[in-house]
C-alpha cells in the first residue's frame, strides 16, 4: 500500500488529492497528456484534477491507479473527498463553485452563506464556534464573505435559491441584524440571481435536508447535502438527478420571485432597526 502524508495547513482534501496525482505522475515521468491517454481523459481534465478544482470520476481514479502504479490510492482518496465530514468539509465544494454555470440552493433554516450579510454571518459563526478564538472566527467570516464574489466575477454563474419561510423567522443575532439581512435578501441587485420562498402554507416539503447543486458546462453536476451528521458531497448521477427533481418540485410550490421579495420585505419590517 502506498503511504502518503495527511494534508497540512490550509490544504483541503481535494487539493491534497490533486497534489498526489501530480507527484505520482512526476515519479512516473509522464506528462499530463500521457496520463490523460492512459486514463481515457483529456489533458485539460488531468490539469483540473491536479489543480484541486475538480473531483475526479471514479473511473479516472481507478485507471490512474493502474497507470501510475498506485493500487487503490486514488480510489481511496477520492472516497475521502466525497464522504469526509469535518470542519473543512465545504472547502473542496466551494473551490468548484466559481467554475459552475449554475448554482441551485435549497436552504431550510438559515439564509445561505452566499447571501449572508457580515453581521448575520458572524452571529452564525460565533454560535457554532463558541470554543474558537476571535482570530479563527474572523478567518472563517472572511472566507465566507469572500465566497460571495463569485456572483460578480467575469462570466458569473446563475444562482437560484429556494428558501423556506422558516429561515425568515428564526431570529439570528438580534432584530436589527435580521432586518438588515432580510432587506438585503429581498432586493438582489444582480440579474443572475433568483430568490423564491417556500411558504409555510405550502405544507410538507418534498425533501427535508438543505442541499446545493453545481451544474457545469463541461462535466457532470455535483451536489452537496447537509445532514444531521454533517455535510457530504455527491457526484453519483442518479442521486444528483433525484435532487434536481426535488428542486424542481420546490420551485413549483414556492412563491414567485416577486411574491417572495414582497414577503421577505414584509417580514423584515416586523423587526425594529438598530436606530429604533
Amino acid at each position: 500500500m502506498v503511504a502518503v502524508e495527511l494534508p497540512q495547513g490550509d490544504m483541503n482534501d481535494l487539493e491534497f488529492l490533486g497534489r498526489e496525482v501530480r507527484e505520482a505522475r512526476g515519479n512516473r515521468k509522464l506528462t499530463q497528456s500521457q496520463l490523460g491517454t492512459g486514463t481515457g481523459y483529456t489533458q485539460a481534465y488531468v490539469s483540473k484534477v491536479e489543480a484541486g478544482v475538480l473531483i475526479p470520476s471514479e473511473e479516472f481514479a481507478r485507471k490512474a491507479d493502474v497507470t501510475l502504479g498506485t493500487p487503490g490510492l486514488f480510489v481511496r482518496l477520492r472516497e475521502r473527498v466525497i464522504k469526509r465530514s469535518h470542519p473543512s468539509w465545504f472547502a473542496p465544494f466551494a473551490k468548484m463553485e466559481p467554475s459552475a454555470t449554475e448554482i441551485v440552493h435549497f436552504s431550510l433554516l438559515l439564509v445561505p452563506g452566499i447571501f449572508q450579510t457580515e453581521r448575520y454571518a458572524r452571529a452564525i459563526i460565533e454560535a457554532a464556534s463558541s470554543s474558537e478564538s476571535e482570530e479563527r472566527i474572523q478567518q472563517i467570516l472572511t472566507g465566507r464573505l469572500k465566497r460571495q464574489k463569485i456572483l460578480t466575477q467575469k462570466a458569473p454563474p446563475s444562482l437560484w435559491v429556494v428558501l423556506h419561510e422558516s429561515a425568515l423567522t428564526m431570529q439570528i443575532g438580534g432584530p436589527g441584524i435580521m432586518r438588515e439581512q432580510l432587506l438585503y435578501l429581498a432586493a438582489p441587485q444582480l440579474h443572475n440571481v433568483t430568490v423564491q420562498v417556500f411558504p409555510f402554507a405550502a405544507g410538507a416539503l418534498p425533501i427535508n435536508n438543505p442541499f446545493i447543486l453545481l451544474h457545469f458546462e463541461d462535466r457532470p453536476s455535483i451536489a452537496y447535502a447537509d445532514t444531521s451528521m454533517g455535510g457530504q458531497m455527491q457526484d453519483e448521477q442518479g442521486r444528483v438527478r433525484y435532487l434536481t427533481r426535488q428542486y424542481d418540485r420546490l420551485r413549483a410550490e414556492s412563491l414567485s420571485p416577486r411574491e417572495s421579495s414582497m414577503l421577505i420585505t414584509k417580514i423584515a419590517e416586523r423587526y425594529p432597526s438598530d436606530e429604533t
